[in-house]
């Protein structure tokens, strides 16, 4: 580590970097660190998922269970009250009662806790993306977007996934009129038109972002929503249960035994006059210890067999959101699909899309209007996407991780290089460590896990219980 105050570079400022530098930030001593994250958004905290200006997009959870604190439940809660950020959201309140706040305040919550370390300096904001990296004797020469750099004692790689990747079949339509490669590129959606004949390739929560941003703009046409297994995303409980199954005593060590026992728990659920929602946010809570307990080639096996499954039931909508889907699919204007694309041309401005449908060997052909992409993260594209990522991978700092879900880390968070072994002083914090962690996209398990990547910062940096070492 150099001499005199050294620097700690996250890369990255979404709810995982902001979360991280919150963090590290309560544990130093004033003085003993500068935190510089480097984000290209105005503010920190927002990130992808926060920085949605269309007010149709809702927290996916009840903001009673979000929070930038662990063990603390009602914090963003606690702050809604006290604040006026939800004064004029009149569809705030679900049937049930809980609150869905508009997805972009919750970031500004992140920002607001962020601000007295901002004015302090304790944590400085840089507006750009980290472009490349290099070595700089034991330290780190961060290449900027615009052309500065500055140098780190340690790194921190916050940043979020690729984005969703153009399909193979649709390839051939790149670039063509009607094709929406982003779906969140908002002034793409708001030009699709009032009465288009919309195709939806992927049936997740991305997809019900966009079919409730089409409905708040008017949109009256037909939307079918296509993907592999026509998996639809599933709503919250109609009341809160606490969690119910216990998959961590004897934990599987098999897909299969695995399945069996989630299955098993939602049978007992039934009986006792519940659902599976439950045994589901069981297995969430446990899930870093279920999936550090498979075998890699279980691990595999059950990416490639039951991710999709679990995905759906996993990831829920907003009530709000719920009721878009639930109405439109009653008018007949919503349709689920299970299908395969395998290709696509233009005719007439139109796109036609041939589709296999799942199960069947024939082929069907429709022309729409408008096609919006909204399969999941590209995480084989890291390297190629995320430049800054690829430059570590390059000098032997930092691989893929064996399942393919992003970054391989160590027990401690440490990037694991070329080589097998951890690298000190490189650290990932957020879901791009989830192949190594296992469950980490919700918002508990991404601020428990912030927490801990701060935590082994601070012991890296030389401090223990909060004293120099």
């Amino acid at each position: 580590m150099s001499a005199g105050e050294p620097i700690v570079a996250i890369v990255g400022g979404g709810f995982s970097g902001a979360a991280t530098a919150f963090h590290l930030a309560r544990l130093l001593p004033a003085g003993a660190s500068e935190i510089v994250v480097i984000e290209p958004r105005e503010g920190l905290g927002y990130g992808l998922a926060y920085s949605t200006g269309d007010p149709s997009h809702r927290t996916n959870v009840p903001a009673s269970r979000m929070t930038l604190i662990s063990g603390q439940d009602s914090h963003f809660a606690d702050w809604l009250e006290r604040t006026s950020a939800i004064a004029d959201d009149a569809g705030i309140i679900a049937a049930n009662g809980a609150l869905y706040p508009q997805r972009r305040i919750f970031g500004r919550y992140v920002e607001d806790h962020l601000q007295r370390f901002l004015q302090s300096k304790t944590i400085r904001h840089v507006r750009s993306a980290v472009a490349s990296v290099e070595r700089s004797g034991e330290r780190y020469r961060l290449i900027l977007a615009d052309g500065a750099a500055l140098v780190a004692d340690a790194l921190v790689i916050a940043t979020t996934h690729p984005p969703p990747a153009l399909p193979l079949a649709l390839q051939s339509v790149a670039g063509k009129a009607g094709l929406v490669a982003n779906p969140y590129d908002l002034e793409r959606l708001e030009a699709v038109g009032r009465n288009d004949n919309v195709l939806i390739v992927g049936t997740g929560l991305t997809s019900a972002d966009v079919i409730a941003t089409l409905h708040r703009k008017g949109h009256r046409g037909r939307i079918t929503a296509l993907s592999r297994h026509g998996y639809r995303s599933r709503g919250h409980a109609l009341k809160a249960v606490d969690p119910a199954g216990d998959f961590t005593t004897l934990p599987s060590r098999s897909a299969t035994v695995l399945l069996r026992r989630i299955r098993t728990a939602i049978a007992t659920a039934a009986r006792a006059g519940e659902d599976w929602h439950p045994v589901l946010d069981a297995v969430r809570r446990q899930g870093q210890v279920i999936w550090q307990a498979l075998p890699l080639a279980e691990q595999r096996r059950l990416v490639r067999h039951l991710r999709a499954l679990w995905d759906v039931h996993r990831f829920r909508v907003a009530p709000q959101i719920m009721d878009v889907l639930d109405r439109q699919v009653a008018e007949g204007r919503l349709a689920y699909r299970a299908a395969s694309i395998v290709g696509a041309d233009q005719i007439d401005g139109r796109i036609r899309v041939r589709q296999q449908l799942r199960g069947q060997r024939r082929l069907i052909a429709e022309a729409f209007d408008s096609v919006i992409v909204t399969t999941g993260p590209a995480h084989a594209d890291i390297l190629r996407t995320r430049t800054a990522i690829a430059a570590l991978a390059r000098m032997g700092l930092a691989r893929l991780d064996p399942i393919g879900l992003g970054l391989e880390t160590d027990s401690q968070g440490r990037a694991v290089g070329t080589s097998g072994r951890p690298f000190g002083s490189i650290f990932v914090s957020g879901p791009l460590a989830r192949g190594s962690v296992g469950e980490l996209m919700g918002i508990p398990e991404v601020t428990a896990h912030a927490e801990r990547i701060a935590a082994e910062i601070h012991h890296w940096l030389g401090y223990q219980d909060g004293l120099a070492s």
